[in-house]
Parts: C-alpha cells; structure tokens; sequence
C-alpha cells in the first residue's frame, strides 16, 4: 500500500479519496500524535484556501480534533504561509492548511505544520497514518469538559499582511503591478499588501466563488498575465498559487520568469548586502542547470536536494541558510518565515528593482536558462513509485540517459501531489528533449496506466 502522505500533506479527489472520514481521522491522529507530550489542552490553528470542499473537509478534520480534546483555532481562507507564521506567533500547538496548492478545484489536501511553523517531517507523518491504520487504538476519547471546542478569529489575514509589509520594508510608488491571484487565497492578501506598500495593483482572478481556483490562471497558467502586463505597459507581473505559497513573475516585456531565476536574482543581491547566509542557495534536482552555472559565476554555493520545499527546507535548518527554494516559485525566506511564501518572495523580487533601478528583464539575465523539456505521465496514484519495475520503461530511460551524457541530463520521478510521472530532460536543443520527454512519458503512460 502506498503512502498516504506524499511531498505536500495529504491529497486527492475531495469526497472521493480525501473524504470528511478521513479528514476526520486526520484531525483526530494528528491532533494526538503532535499534541501527546503536551501537559495543557492543546490548541490547532486551521486555515483553507477557497476551493468548494474547504468548509467540508476543515469542519470535518477540526470535529476529529475536537473529539480527542484539542481547541481549534479556525482562520478561515488564509495563504498557506499565513497558517505557518501564525501558528508560530500564537503560541498554539500545531497548524493544519486544508489546500491542493495549484491543483484543479475537485482536488484537496490536509498539510500538518507543528508549534514553531515547520511542516512535519517524515517520522511524524507515518506515526500519524499508523494511528489511522491502528483504528486509534492508543488514543481516549473524552467525554464532558474534556472535548475541544472551535473559536473562529478573523484578524488572521490582516497579521499576515503586516508581517509581510514589516519584513520586507519597501516603497512601491510609482509602480504599476498586474497580480494574478489564481482565483485563490491571495486574492485579498497580495492586492491589500502591494496596495499598502504604494503599488498600483491591477488584479486579476480576484473573485474567487469556489470553483474557479487555479482554472486557466495562476502561476500554472501564464498567459493571460503575460498579455495582460505589455497591455498595462506594467513594471511587472506577480503569478500566485492557489494557496499562495509559490511565485512566478513575468517581466515588462511580457517573458516569465521562473523561480529559479527570482531565487537568483534576490540571492545575489542578498550575497552583496550580507543577508545570504553562508553564501548559499538551498534548491532542488529540478532546478535549471542554467541556475547552477550562475551561482558559481556569482560566488554562491548551491545545495541540491529531492524535490519537495520540505526537503529544502530542512536542508536550510541543517546548514542554517536564509534563501532556498525550487523552480516553480516555492521560495522559503527563512529568516522571515518557515514556509514557501509568496507574498514575501514578490515583496522581495520588487524591492531589489527598486533599489537597482533595473527592470525586471535585465535582472533576470543573471543566468541563461538552459533548454529544458518537462512532460507528466497520467499513472495510477499507486503504481507511481514502481515505474523502475518495468522493465520496458527502465531500458528506455537507459537509453535516454546515455544519449544526453556529457551534454545534458535525464531525471525521471514520481510527482508528490499527482498522480503522475514527471519526465524532466535537460539538453542542448529544444526540439529534440521535447520530442524525447513526450516519447518517454507516453510509453510510462501507455504501460502504467
């Protein structure tokens, strides 16, 4: 049986896969496990982004914690990055984001974070799957006085907004800036902090109704936000995630910039004012090679890690760095917050222009982006670790991997939030690792399927 935790919580189709029951159980194991050595009633900060299936699935995992005796907190539609600042600055005992990040609308998820901010780690996420599986059997449900109660507060958002605008101390007057919110859990936060920070926001995807989130927007879907910042003759254009722990960018001309090139952007300008600890950048075997060659040029010691901002994450607490982060916009800040953050990464990008006076094109040229082919194999949810047991597909990659020897290189892994085998081929010529990567990704597809 697979894992029911992947890179990013818990996930799948809300009702179908991640039904109220499991919530349920979710709220009533992770409520024990993170809460068992505390000697006081424990206290779960739960915020949710705004798909459909969030009340369901919140209600549901907070009635679980409830009936093991912890209080709830509930925040309602908040950033992820909000719930991991403010489970910290509470003081409570450990925060939970119901969200599926950039997924579509019929997914969901249930991501823990514990007391200081931090998503859980491994060990912790298998003891709570094996209280589930173990049907609770260590744990006592109270009667009386003992059963928890929910207290909804909804100052939250205005918290997390202040910390952003304090972090990041920058004047935005006289820049215009198209946000695109993805119809998800910035659509307030992001327009509120620009706007305070002087920005002429011009948002877009900012009515969120619960079904259209992340539908053919959002730092998944670019398009429209580049045409819209060359017809706004904009500074810039800011692409967020659903629940708004990632950033793209797009620059005046209309060009997106990726994460890996706002990492290397605001690290360099980090390194020359002593801000980059250790001179290091924390990212991913995702990463462009193009980054790397870049930090080398600058002087930056790049550390690789699996993918996952969890992995990246905790590689920055073992080596004590302050900037890290993975391709698709997750950037962790960690001096500011313990979380991929949007908001913080768009507040910082913005002020390194402001203080170079350079636009957003130039900045982006601090490294050449290599050609690199990303293609995603439908596969059943389960099967997604094994491809490597068939022995068709491990001869075809093989194969791939001694063709790009030398020049170029093959990664091949199993998506942590999708059902899906990501075939990512980095090589010389563009045409030629499409062709490649869709070839691949079609015999993993056509055998696992």
């Amino acid at each position: 049986m697979s894992r029911m935790f992947g890179t990013d919580g818990v996930r799948g189709v809300a009702n179908e896969e991640l039904t109220p029951m499991l919530a349920m159980e979710l709220g009533q194991a992770g409520a024990y496990v993170l809460t068992k050595s505390k000697n006081h009633k424990p206290t779960i900060m739960v915020g949710c982004d705004t798909r459909i299936s969030g009340d369901m699935l919140a209600n549901a995992l907070m009635a679980g914690a409830c009936s093991v005796g912890a209080n709830c907190v509930y925040v309602g539609v908040v950033p992820t990055p909000a719930v991991a600042y403010l489970t910290k600055k509470y003081m409570v005992d450990a925060g939970v984001v119901i969200s599926a990040s950039h997924n579509p609308v019929e997914f969901n998820g249930i991501k823990f974070f514990d007391g200081d901010g931090y998503k859980l780690p491994d060990a912790l996420e298998d003891e709570i799957e094996a209280e589930i599986k173990s049907n609770m059997k260590d744990i006592k449900f109270p009667i009386g006085p003992g059963v928890g109660k929910i207290k909804s507060r909804t100052d939250a958002r205005e918290e997390y907004i202040n910390h952003a605008v304090r972090s990041v101390n920058v004047n935005l007057s006289g820049m215009k800036i198209v946000v695109d919110c993805a119809e998800g859990a910035s659509h307030y936060t992001s327009v509120e902090a620009l706007t305070s920070a002087g920005a002429e926001v011009v948002a877009i995807h900012n009515h969120p109704d619960g079904t259209n989130i992340n539908a053919n927007c959002g730092s998944t879907h670019m398009e429209e936000l580049m045409a819209r910042v060359v017809y706004e003759k904009a500074a810039v254009g800011l692409a967020f995630d659903g629940d708004a722990d990632r950033l793209l960018a797009v620059d005046e001309n209309g060009k997106m910039v990726d994460g890996d090139q706002i990492m290397a952007i605001i690290g360099n300008y980090m390194k020359e004012h002593g801000k980059l600890n250790g001179d290091t950048i924390v990212a991913t075997v995702m990463s462009n090679l193009g980054f790397s060659l870049s930090c080398e040029k600058h002087g930056i010691k790049l550390e690789r890690t699996a993918v996952g901002d969890r992995y990246v994450l905790e590689r920055m607490k073992e080596i004590g760095g302050s900037l890290g982060g993975e391709q698709s916009g997750h950037i962790i800040f960690l001096d500011e917050n313990t979380t991929g953050d949007g908001l913080l990464s768009a507040l910082h990008l913005l002020q390194v222009m402001v203080d170079t006076g350079k636009p957003l094109s130039e900045l982006a040229t601090i490294m050449d982006v290599l050609p690199q082919a990303l293609v995603g194999a439908k596969v059943a949810n389960h099967k997604k670790e094994k491809y490597l047991e068939y022995p068709e597909i491990k001869a075809a990659i093989d194969e791939l991997e001694k063709k790009f020897e030398g020049e170029g290189r093959v990664l091949i892994r199993p998506s942590g939030t999708e059902p899906l085998v990501r075939v990512m081929i980095e090589g010389k010529d563009q045409k030629l690792i499409q062709q490649e990567a869709e070839k691949l990704a079609a015999l993993i597809q056509d055998i696992m399927f």
